[in-house]
């Protein structure tokens, strides 16, 4: 690869040097090809990117423009949508309440959403049901049975996203304004919005990417008796140090919130939405714990390092190892991955051949596709905006990546940072050791 630049190591541009089990010049590396290919060019306004393995963070870049019409550098302590991202936070908040002996995860769902008892699949319904207004008119079937717990954190629960544009139920989705993250009212009124739509396929029996966490973090609120926003301050943020990850921005820290941008019709990046008209910049009445979250890189680092410790860190204990090693195996019905299991239209699928879903998080398999270096058990999620993270238990890896730029498929970056990040290994933990010490 020839000589490359320094790499920013602890916050701080010094000296690239091996640590961690990395070579120095091709971790550097990682930023030369992101700079070039994606900030200088434009297509991405900024990146900002952590890489940590055995404890140490082996290499940290902020670079580009957080605001890119102000010429406002990205920071480090850069303020970003997580978008889905909110998902697996959400996630393990169940799961805490699962500990606590307050859920279990195959309790039917109208235990504890009493109108969803009875909620039928979708059979028939035509076009001028919607025109009319009149959503309550479908043609139903029973499903063999209820909606559990369980179908919720892996994506089986029979709900979808009206983003989705695929069937009669999503296009209710979309007239009744269900999966806005600013829709008015509480998750109270998004569940009753709900009862009155069928569930796109019977639970249990497909993957389709859904409103599902949105409805896990209604449950967080009534088992626990705390709104979302408190339970995840009180019981994850201040324990785990995550102080600038919340449902809003608030004003002493507007000048970190970075813009979000999105791909043009012409393939130009063009602004999606500012600060000062953003959702995320006022406390909210709807706390989406699908997608509802802004936080740092640094912040989703502590939660991914927890999760990787197996749900403690710096001595705060969030889950039990084996709640971890539950949530990060596959739940896929049938064991298969995601695009053989999916029931919807969700445009990353296929980029998850080899990839199953667990409690939370997408889940590697041991498969022999793609053709790209990644470890059997890795689990990792992304958000709309072209953040994500993924844990690599067995290397002791973890990775952060996060940008603002919608849709989250514009570019292959998922693919190309872990190709160099693992392009970047001198050593592995699962390499066998006779072959590593063979000279």
């Amino acid at each position: 690869m020839g000589a490359a630049p320094s790499a920013r190591v602890d916050g701080v541009k010094s000296p690239a040097r091996e640590r961690a089990g990395f070579s120095r010049d091709r971790l550097a590396y990682l930023e030369t090809f992101f700079r070039t290919r994606y900030v200088d060019t434009g297509k991405l306004p900024g990146i900002q990117m952590m890489v940590q393995r055995r404890g140490e963070l082996a290499f940290s870049a902020a670079m580009g423009l957080a605001d890119r019409e102000q010429n406002r550098p990205l920071t480090e302590n850069a303020i970003f949508r997580l978008y889905s991202m909110s998902k697996p936070i959400t996630s393990v908040a169940l799961m805490m309440l699962v500990e606590q002996g307050l859920v279990t995860l195959d309790d039917p769902v109208h235990k504890f959403i009493p109108e969803w008892k009875g909620l039928g699949v979708f059979e028939m319904g035509g076009a001028s049901i919607l025109e009319q207004g009149d959503i309550g008119q479908f043609v139903t079937r029973p499903p063999p049975r209820p909606m559990q717990v369980v179908d919720l954190l892996r994506h089986t629960s029979g709900l979808t996203y009206g983003f989705q544009q695929r069937s009669m139920v999503d296009a209710a989705y979309r007239r009744l304004n269900i999966d806005t993250v600013d829709r008015p009212g509480t998750t109270e009124d998004m569940v009753r919005d709900l009862a009155k739509v069928p569930l796109d396929f019977a639970p249990g029996t497909a993957w389709n990417y859904s409103v599902s966490t949105d409805v896990l973090g209604h449950l967080v609120w009534k088992i626990s008796g705390q709104p979302l926003d408190e339970f995840f301050q009180e019981h994850l943020f201040d324990p785990l140090g995550m102080k600038d990850t919340g449902f809003y921005v608030p004003r002493e820290k507007l000048s970190r919130f970075a813009p979000c941008y999105a791909l043009g019709p012409k393939g130009d990046v063009v602004v999606y939405e500012t600060p000062d008209k953003s959702p995320f910049t006022a406390k909210r009445s709807y706390l989406a714990g699908g997608g509802g979250l802004v936080g740092t890189a640094a912040d989703y680092l502590r939660f991914c390092q927890m999760l990787a410790k197996g749900g403690s860190l710096d001595g705060v204990q969030i889950l039990s190892p084996k709640t971890v090693e539950l949530m990060t195996r596959n739940h896929l019905p049938g064991g298969k991955d995601i695009p053989s299991s999916t029931n919807g239209s969700y445009t990353e699928a296929a980029m998850y051949a080899g990839v199953g879903f667990g409690l939370g998080f997408s889940v590697v398999l041991p498969t022999d596709e793609p053709l790209m270096p990644r470890s059997v058990g890795s689990f990792s999620w992304g958000g709309a905006a072209s953040t994500f993270f993924w844990i690599d238990p067995a290397e002791e890896l973890v990775c952060v990546f996060m940008a603002q730029l919608v849709p989250s498929n514009a570019y292959p970056i998922h693919a190309q940072m872990r190709e160099l990040v693992y392009s970047a290994f001198t050593d592995s933990n699962v390499w066998p050791h006779a072959l590593r010490n063979r000279n």
